[in-house]
């Protein structure tokens, strides 16, 4: 048998080149009695170029579904619910592995786990912050959205990095995953100026409402900024004010224990306020590298994330942390 799982199920409708029996007669052999491809052109008296097609045409029509089985998966749930019990979190989703240059990918299936668990529905809102980790589920971990409305959950219309432009990350993950995007025109740090005219602004005024009324959030939690390379724009990075910061959510730093880190300047940030994403019923805070566990330990104790997508990787350095 093939090192896949296997099942040959019918398919409703084929209007493809070659007749559906031969077709199915190819796939059946192929797959269930593991012939090779030479094997099956004798059988069938045809070339083995054709039986390649025939097999490929086979899983377009549908008459093939393959299912390559988890093996870590028992440990992966074992480890969720641990992580889960010890953070006090209604819910943690794990990928088995993860690694940087494939990481939206290998996040997709928790984190589709984790938008399934907020029940959403065409004209819902869900959140969206910035960071290098969304950045890269935007592009490559995204599931079927179809209606909702998705928000940026901070400004950073100037920042030169992308994982801190938020538009463009929202608009990305709506691209890939059928969403109807909203955008916030500010930076992170805008003048004074700047910040109070936003209040009078409608664009600006629909997307607070729909930090308001959002059914979930899906957020990024910073590292400490003393080991980052970049922070968003505008942000005092020489600024002392960091050296006991574990971490942000949406641009709200904590430290250790969860407590807000406050800046000059941090009363005019474009951000959903930690007020806002506690009362979010699903705020999904998403981190992968034991350099996060402090930083996902602050945004629980902080009230800023109530559920984690991460890997079995970070979730055992996390129980390890926890004693």
């Amino acid at each position: 048998m093939r090192d896949a799982d296997d099942t040959v199920g019918p398919s409703a409708s084929h209007q493809g080149r070659f007749p559906l029996r031969l077709v199915y007669q190819a796939a059946r052999m192929y797959y269930l009695e593991d012939a090779t491809q030479v094997e099956i052109a004798a059988r069938l008296d045809v070339s083995r170029p054709t039986v390649s097609r025939l097999v490929a045409e086979a899983r377009r029509a549908g008459l093939v579904r393959i299912e390559v089985a988890d093996p870590f998966e028992d440990e992966t749930v074992a480890v969720a619910e641990q992580v889960r019990e010890a953070l006090g979190l209604q819910a943690v989703h794990l990928a088995a592995v993860t690694h940087a240059t494939t990481l939206g990918a290998d996040l997709a299936v928790p984190v589709a786990r984790a938008i399934q668990g907020m029940d959403l529905g065409r004209g819902d809102a869900m959140l969206l912050s910035s960071g290098r980790t969304t950045y890269e589920i935007a592009r490559h971990g995204m599931p079927a959205l179809a209606g909702v409305q998705l928000a940026p959950t901070v400004g950073g219309q100037a920042d030169p990095m992308p994982w801190f432009q938020t538009n463009e990350i929202t608009r990305t993950a709506a691209e890939h995953s059928g969403a109807i995007p909203s955008f916030l025109f500010a930076q992170a740090i805008p003048s004074a100026r700047m910040r109070d005219s936003l209040d009078e602004d409608p664009e600006f005024q629909h997307v607070v409402g729909l930090w308001g009324s959002a059914k979930g959030a899906l957020l990024g939690i910073g590292a400490p900024p003393a080991i980052r390379d970049s922070l968003a724009r505008g942000i005092p990075v020489d600024d002392d004010v960091f050296d006991d910061a574990a971490g942000d959510v949406c641009l709200n730093f904590f430290t250790a224990d969860g407590s807000a880190v406050e800046f000059p300047g941090s009363d005019r940030m474009v951000r959903t306020s930690r007020e806002t994403l506690a009362g979010i019923a699903h705020a999904v805070g998403v981190a992968v590298g034991v350099t996060k566990v402090p930083s996902i330990v602050g945004a629980v104790r902080g009230r800023l994330v109530n559920e984690l997508v991460t890997d079995v990787a970070t979730g055992r350095a996390l129980l390890d942390a926890l004693g």
